[in-house]
């Protein structure tokens, strides 16, 4: 590395700064989507058993803009599911994202490390 002008080991720093620094910002996005999605499948899973528990034929309403509609028990079960497994999914590629961006973010600090522990002419 020390044949490496110091403009350029410069730029090399930057950029691996700045790539440490949008790993990091994105991580925290992502987990943050992460724990909006587990609250609203949380939300919809009580929701499911709420609707399993009831009794006997009773009316189910669904919101439409502004307005409600009368949803049958078992499409409206199977509305929730749907969107509870849509959820799941969303949240495993959310996991994914992280574990990527979290390595990323990883590599680039383990990287300045190095820059730092080899740099020539350290006090």
């Amino acid at each position: 590395m020390a044949t490496l002008s110091d403009d350029t080991l410069r730029k090399i720093l930057v950029q691996i700064q700045q790539t440490a620094v949008q790993s990091q910002r994105n991580l925290n996005v992502a987990r943050q989507q992460m724990a909006a999605k587990e609250r609203e499948r949380r939300i919809l899973q009580l929701t499911i058993e709420e609707i399993t528990s009831l009794q006997g034929d009773v009316n189910l309403y669904k919101g439409v803009g502004k307005m409600f509609m009368n949803v049958p028990r078992p499409r409206m079960e199977n509305d929730l599911r749907a969107e509870e497994k849509e959820l799941t999914e969303d949240i495993k590629n959310l996991e994914k994202k992280s574990k990527y961006l979290e390595k990323q973010f990883n590599d680039a600090q383990a990287q300045l490390r190095d820059i730092f522990h080899s740099a020539p002419g350290q006090s």
